[in-house]
């Protein structure tokens, strides 16, 4: 079975969104070469879990910006960046996850590292989350949504969203029923990944409730690596 689709197959949805992704102690193997921050303690692998975790590249995909008029292939990212998935229309987990996001950005214009970093959060409701509602958004978040270093990443598709954050990802995620509800929401898993300017996973949150100033120590350490 492939690992990115574990979670999904043993029905976990929404089962795991506060799992930490630094789980219990001990440390499997020396330093990666391709990461800067130490292995976290864990009693897992990168690879035995269904999203990518530390040491590992991120996948090689592409996603379109809202408007469509052009797409950002992960893997050519030259800065350390910080990804989340979400939907605007969630309630609970995501505007925490955006929040978050939002307060490192605003750590990073206010202490000149702006262009150093990368926000790129990824919705997987397309189909709601066209442009303009993420322009809305973005005002609703209080997000500076006008830098350079901020852009909404929209799956061109349905099917898209799941290729892509479902199984490349391993972000769960699941509609309510029924299919014609007009306000459906959504039950997913909850990630944030730190990313190196080389397309490495340097750290996998996988809490509801990211803890922004670990993020930021963090992000220091990469960006001075």
């Amino acid at each position: 079975m492939h690992r990115r689709t574990v979670l999904k197959s043993t029905g976990a949805v929404g089962t795991i969104v506060g799992v930490a992704g630094c789980l219990g102690s001990g440390s499997f193997g020396d330093s990666n070469p391709d990461v800067a921050l130490e292995e976290p303690d864990r009693e897992f692998e990168s690879s035995d879990v269904p999203y990518p975790a530390w040491g590992e590249r991120v996948p090689d995909v592409s996603l379109s910006l809202p408007t469509g008029s052009r797409d950002i292939r992960l893997r050519d990212i030259e800065t350390p960046a910080l990804l989340t998935f979400f939907y605007s229309h969630c309630q609970t987990v995501c505007p925490v996850l955006i929040a978050t996001l939002r307060n490192v950005q605003s750590h990073a214009e206010n202490n000149g590292y702006a262009d150093a970093v990368r926000f790129l959060p990824m919705t997987f409701d397309p189909t709601r989350d066209t442009a303009e509602r993420l322009g809305a958004y973005a005002d609703e978040m209080n997000v500076d949504a006008e830098s350079e270093n901020w852009q909404f990443l929209r799956p061109a598709s349905k099917q898209r969203a799941k290729d892509v954050i479902q199984d490349q990802f391993g972000v769960v995620f699941q509609r309510t029923e029924p299919a014609d509800m007009d306000m459906y929401m959504f039950t997913h898993t909850a990630l944030t990944l730190l990313v190196n300017a080389d397309g490495f996973i340097e750290r996998a949150y996988r809490s509801k409730s990211p803890d922004e100033e670990t993020i930021i120590a963090d992000l220091k350490t990469v960006r001075n690596a």
